[in-house]
């Protein structure tokens, strides 16, 4: 394991020409960042009360002893790491946590113990990533899936900070892009001092693109524990539903709710009590949703007002973070969004542990290898079009053998796909074992 800590020179003409740009263009845009919060803010992308943490600088104390970095990109990468966290926390490391969006920070707030530091990661600046490594001074970085900022990476490589792809996955539509600058994608992994990857497609990929030391360990994502849920809001919502059958269609991207509102249409002729719940995978898209659906002649009702479906409610619209949860108890029915369009799909692992039958349009690119297994098994049902939508659901609303059915083959799919945590953790023991070591002489 590499000493941490200590800083190397970055050797400029060591790097391709991509990278040698890219330094330079990101350090002479420093003046510009204020104009970038600025309108971040005004999106909503940003919190007004840690932009600092966007430029390194942190209100927050770095604890004593080791201290694991782990980063993701978003809310499905920082879930993806809930388990591993909690783990490392039993061994009594200190956990940073950093990831790039509002969302992704509040289910930090809302799901992860106290004691994880959440961060905003830096703008990949030479002058604020350094910053942040200065305060932080993490002892083993962990990067999931594939957010690969270049100056943190070459950064962080620079001061012998040991680091590790977790979860590691390469889509069939990055790979491509990726092999047409093989340069600079091979001096960015080639920092890396292990490659733990998702499948051997995806490790393949790795290889070929430049990591030295790849390793399959399987996703990170089948083992998520399933996701809490208020006990009195499930009770509340469960008397307010009863008698209606409910399906829910989660994660929802632009383009499906108006395929969502025209299904549940024509489901309402078969089903009359039928409610359909849709919960936007960005919630600050509740407002336009309920006003398409009233605008397309059915009641809609907006979660984030507090409200509750009434019996005229025909799409609650649950516009609010963290509370799918819920939702998967709620109903035995889930599509899961991102699929109708090509988004590539949200994870299904969740909604099927909580005893959801899954539905999924084509686009699963985000996880192939889960929904391949699955629709092979009879563990989910496939739609590609607005009609195939409205068959299955329909079919899975008039038959409970065949929704128990599905689902008995999906808990067979994720059983036998589990095992990436374990898998994970064994290949980190060197690592681990090295932070023990120090953990042990500092408290001697």
């Amino acid at each position: 394991m590499r000493p941490s800590g200590v800083r190397r020179p970055l050797l400029a003409n060591s790097l391709p020409m991509t990278l040698r740009v890219y330094r330079k263009l990101s350090s002479a845009m420093v003046p510009l960042s204020p104009a970038l919060i600025s309108r971040r803010l005004k999106l909503g992308k940003e919190d007004p009360a840690r932009v600092g943490e966007r430029r390194g600088l942190s209100a927050d104390i770095r604890p004593t002893g080791p201290l694991v970095w782990i980063h993701g990109a978003s809310v499905g990468e920082v879930l993806a790491a809930a388990a591993l966290i909690e783990r490392l926390r039993a061994l009594n490391l200190r956990i940073l946590l950093t990831s790039g969006t509002v969302t992704s920070a509040a289910i930090v707030a809302k799901r992860f113990p106290s004691d994880v530091i959440h961060q905003y990661v830096p703008y990949d600046s030479p002058r604020y990533v350094a910053r942040f490594l200065d305060h932080w001074r993490p002892s083993l970085a962990l990067f999931i899936e594939s957010d690969l900022w270049p100056n943190l990476i070459l950064s962080s490589a620079a001061r012998r900070l040991p680091m590790v792809l977790i979860n590691g996955r390469m889509s069939q539509r990055s790979f491509p892009r990726w092999q047409r600058v093989q340069g600079t994608i091979s001096a960015l992994l080639g920092k890396f001092d292990v490659c733990l990857a998702q499948s051997q497609t995806d490790a393949d990929r790795f290889a070929t693109l430049g990591s030295r030391n790849v390793v399959v360990t399987g996703n990170l994502k089948l083992d998520v524990p399933a996701p809490p849920a208020d006990a009195n809001k499930l009770d509340m919502l469960m008397a307010m539903t009863r008698g209606r059958p409910v399906v829910v269609a989660a994660s929802t991207h632009p383009g499906e709710e108006e395929i969502l509102t025209e299904t549940h249409r024509t489901l309402a002729g078969y089903f009359p009590k039928l409610l359909t719940v849709i919960v936007p995978r960005h919630p600050d898209r509740g407002e336009a949703i309920a006003s398409m659906i009233a605008a397309s002649g059915l009641n809609p009702t907006l979660r984030s007002r507090e409200d509750l479906p009434t019996a005229t409610t025909d799409i609650y619209v649950a516009d609010t973070m963290g509370e799918l949860g819920l939702f998967y108890r709620l109903a035995p029915i889930v599509f899961m969004g991102g699929s109708l369009v090509e988004h590539g799909g949200q994870n299904p692992i969740e909604a099927i542990k909580l005893g959801a039958s899954v539905i999924h349009g084509p686009h699963v690119f985000n996880f192939t290898d889960v929904y391949e297994a699955l629709d092979a098994a009879g563990g989910a049902r496939r739609a590609d079009t607005q009609e195939a939508l409205v068959k299955q659901f329909g079919q899975l609303l008039a038959d409970s053998k065949a929704r128990e059915a599905v689902l008995t083959a999906s808990e067979r799919v994720v059983g036998q796909l589990g095992g990436a945590l374990e898998r994970t953790l064994s290949a980190l023991e060197p690592y681990l074992l090295q932070l023990r070591i120090e953990m042990g002489a500092a408290n001697a």
